[in-house]
Formats: C-alpha cells, structure tokens, sequence
C-alpha cells in the first residue's frame, strides 16, 4: 500500500441528459457535443429513436449509426466499437433506455429466460458490459435517457387509497447516473436544464439553463485542465532508465491501467539495449585481452 498527493488527470467525459419525450435531449445533445469537439464530422449519433437524429442535419455534417432491435447490451457495445474505429471524438448514445426496456433489451431477456430472481445472473454481466463500454470507450460519451413519472397507491387516512407522484423516473437500470462525470435532467419542453449529479462543480446547485455548445467548451475545458495521458506515454517512451520507469509509475498509479502496457514494452526495450551494451562492453574487454596478449608474446620473441 501507498500513500501519494491527489492529482486530477485529464479524462474522457462521460454525459448524460434525461428528460421525458419531447423535452430536447437529441437537440441538447448534438449542440453539447459539437462544443466539446468543434468539428461536426467527429460526432457520432447511435440513434435507437427511430432515425430522429436525421431530424437536426442543418447543424452539421456529424455521423449517425441507426440501430434497430433487437437492443441487446452487444450491440450497443458494438455500436460504441464502430464509431471508435472511425476516429470518432464524441458519441451520442440515443437512447440508453432501449437497452433496458426496448425490445430485445434486458428486461425482455429477464422475461424471455422466465422472470426469475436467478436468472438476473445471467442478465446482469451482459448489461455491466454495456456500462464497461461507455466506461472504458476513447471517445468522450453522451447518453440520453427516457423519463417517465413514477406514481404509487398510498393509504390515505380515510383509509382510502389515493394516486401519488413521487416524481420522475430515468427508464434504464437504477444507479446508471453514478456512473456519469454529469448527469442534466431537462426539466420542461422550453429545453431548461439543471444538473442532477455533477463532478466538475461547474453546474451543481446553479439556475435552470439551456444547454447549447457553450456548455460543451466549458466541460471539455475542465476536462483538459489535467494530467495529460498523451504527454505522460511521450515521457514513457523517452525514458532512458528502468529507474525514470519505475518513477513515472509509482507517480501516476490512477492511470496505471492505461500505461502498465506501454511500461513493461519500454522496460523490454532498455533491457535490450542494457544487454547489447554489456554484450558490446564484453567483447571489447575480450578483444583488449587477447590483444595485450599477443603483444606480450610478440615482445618475448623479440627479447630471445
């Protein structure tokens, strides 16, 4: 175990924008994105909402994957795959609630398996993949989310029941917004947003506000102002001892899963060089040996 100062390093954001049907998540979305990246034609739409994200083409020459049922966490998983292999920035999953309640997402594999209790073991890795994809994607990942309001039948004391909004409800697996670096929650059909969860502390606690490409400099802004991963793998492979590694590591444990790889190749490679200077070194020694020998010998001869 080791104790080390607290450093934040530069992240891949993770986003998301929740709000009943017709509120502005697609629209929300594609203005926030193209402001993380300013280039339209680095943003991606994974579009389950039946080809809407068509709908918004006048703001840019972005991309769009149309994914239709059924919406296992396989192919979202794959979805993300793709656009990551096309040098995508910034992914746009709408929506995330088809994987949970869409035809062919988990509720319906629970069902089709026989509801059981048990059968969520088999059900629950196959939606954590699907999270693990968002989680450990290259690309910075917006995800938007159905709402529906939530009612229960309450006893009232009349000893009457009576209907009982507790509010809205995301339509995906509970705990979903944990996972989220924010989480916006649009709150009417005027586009208002406020910040449900929010790691930055850039919009927690403040007024209701429309989100557009503004709000997307400023998260990517704070996303830079870290430790950046491409200049600590340049520092990597310019290490010219194990002793610059093994500091390098021990310095940046948070991102030790991202740079374990890039240390042991670059250890590998001093290694080498160390072998074949101790190998070279060896062989000159050899060779001043054997020649200090024959001069030896040659100044024998001559002496006799």
């Amino acid at each position: 175990m080791k104790l080390e100062q607290a450093k934040r390093n530069q992240v891949k954001l993770r986003l998301g924008l929740s709000g009943p049907s017709g509120f502005g998540k697609s629209y929300s979305a594609l203005l926030m994105a193209y402001g993380l990246t300013n280039d339209w034609s680095k943003v991606a739409v994974i579009d389950t909402e039946n080809n809407s994200a068509n709908l918004y083409a006048h703001l840019g020459n972005y991309n769009v994957l149309s994914l239709n049922h059924p919406y296992t966490p396989e192919r979202y998983a794959e979805a993300i795959k793709t656009c990551e292999n096309n040098d995508i920035e910034v992914v746009i999953i709408d929506s995330v609630s088809h994987e949970w309640n869409g035809k062919g997402g988990c509720l319906q594999l629970h069902e089709q398996m026989g509801g059981r209790f048990q059968d969520w073991a088999k059900i629950t890795p196959r939606h954590q993949a699907f999270i693990d994809a968002i989680l450990a994607s290259k690309c910075h990942v917006i995800t938007t989310t159905r709402r529906k309001v939530d009612y229960s039948l309450d006893s009232a004391q009349n000893g009457r029941t009576k209907v009982v909004k507790h509010g809205t409800k995301e339509i995906t697996r509970e705990g979903f917004e944990y996972e989220l670096t924010v989480n916006f929650e649009l709150v009417n059909d005027n586009h208002l947003a406020k910040a449900s969860k929010d790691r930055t502390g850039l919009f927690m606690n403040k007024p209701e506000f429309v989100i557009n490409a503004t709000t997307g400099k400023r998260l990517i802004e704070w996303s830079n102002n870290g430790v950046s991963l491409s200049k600590l793998k340049q520092e990597i492979q310019d290490a010219k001892s194990l002793e610059a590694l093994r500091e390098l590591y021990d310095q940046n444990q948070i991102l030790k899963k991202e740079i374990y790889p890039l240390i042991v190749e670059r250890k590998a490679q001093l290694q080498n060089v160390n072998a074949q200077l101790a190998t070279n070194k060896e062989i000159i020694q050899t060779s001043k040996i054997q020649k200090n020998g024959i001069d030896t010998s040659s100044k024998s001869n001559n002496k006799q």
